[in-house]
């Protein structure tokens, strides 16, 4: 359950940040040159650095519409604490342990990394946020990082200067899971969200694991949606409600199928696209999603949209289900991202207009 009393007050003594040393009132000082002289980066994480020293048990964040749309909590900082903890038990983090933080502190997984190294004692590294992390680095390994595909993608040839790496914030390709199963480092795919103060599940890539498990004191099930609930006493007092359809292999495994907001009804067939996307990436380079249009007679049919300029695909659909494959392709030069490499679909499909094309 959570815990109301704040135990964070001092840092872990074994706590770094950039080489650095820091009690309270040195770590204050270094926030507040962030936040009057730094980079935006620096800037953010200054400011959740005074949020997180200050006396209030709370911490206001902004949720990335996993479970719903996007919107502001407020999260308990024992949440943060409990969270670090359970990462250190699952993925063998000790004090002393030297960690990398490329990720932008807008977003919650930054901030975890901060928090960790405070509570459990890492020696934090972070440097800008770039798609290409591992080029210049402070120092040739490191015990811990986290990235998203993009910048693991990029940083193939140098994962190896990470000992234990997680990923997250966009789904992996099967074609890059592939590339990093039999991986010397720890590579391993998170599943979660801001509601529950980051992953609350993992999957081996280096061992080769195709399902998410579950970390400790997590329970999970389904809704009549078959879209995963997660309950996790220890980060949120209420069960978290997901928009993400899986299929149970047990009470602690899940394989994830896809969105429910992305779900076509097609002629009576649901179609998860993001299913299909993994039949289709070995035979199209560019990047590329499936969507749905208005049909008269199917009611949706599903359809392909591609990065780049038009051209002849010559697809093998044989595999695939009729109904269930794309009835138009269409091309767009650049697709719209997130900041962690999402394509964002629906604004990428309005920007097409294809609903009166």
């Amino acid at each position: 359950m959570l815990n109301n009393v704040i135990s964070h007050i001092k840092p872990n003594e074994s706590f770094q940040l950039n080489g650095v040393q820091y009690t309270i009132d040195t770590v204050k000082i270094l926030a507040n040159n962030f936040i009057k002289e730094g980079s935006e980066n620096e800037r953010n994480l200054g400011a959740f650095i005074l949020n997180w020293i200050d006396d209030s048990e709370d911490i206001l964040l902004k949720t990335s519409g996993t479970t719903s749309k996007t919107n502001a909590i407020l999260m308990p900082k024992a949440a943060f604490i409990n969270s670090a903890k359970a990462t250190a038990a699952f993925f063998n983090l000790n004090p002393g342990d030297v960690a990398l933080c490329c990720l932008p502190f807008s977003y919650i997984a930054a901030k975890m990394m901060f928090v960790r190294a405070w509570v459990l004692g890492l020696k934090l590294d972070f440097i800008p946020p770039t798609s290409s992390p591992l080029e210049h680095l402070p120092q040739n390994y490191y015990d811990f990082s986290a990235m998203v595909p993009l910048q693991v993608q990029n940083s193939f040839s140098k994962l190896h200067k990470i000992g234990t790496l997680l990923i997250g914030g966009a789904p992996i390709s099967s074609a890059l899971a592939n590339q990093l199963n039999g991986h010397e480092s720890s590579i391993f795919e998170t599943f979660g969200m801001t509601e529950t103060v980051s992953h609350i599940a993992a999957k081996n890539l280096s061992e080769g694991e195709t399902v998410f498990r579950v970390l400790p004191n997590i329970s999970i099930a389904q809704d009549d949606r078959a879209c995963l609930t997660v309950n996790t006493p220890h980060l949120n007092p209420k069960i978290v409600q997901t928009n993400d359809v899986v299929s149970l292999v047990s009470d602690t495994v899940f394989k994830w199928l896809g969105r429910f907001d992305h779900v076509i009804n097609s002629g009576g067939v649901k179609v998860h696209p993001e299913t299909l996307e993994k039949q289709l990436q070995n035979q199209i380079k560019a990047p590329f999603f499936i969507t749905a249009l208005p049909d008269e007679i199917l009611g949706q049919k599903v359809v392909l949209i591609v990065e780049g300029k038009s051209k002849q695909l010559d697809l093998d659909l044989s595999g695939i289900e009729g109904i269930k494959r794309p009835k138009e392709i269409f091309f767009i030069p650049q697709f719209h991202v997130t900041q962690s490499g999402k394509i964002q679909r629906q604004k990428t499909l309005d920007s097409l207009d294809l609903n009166h094309s």
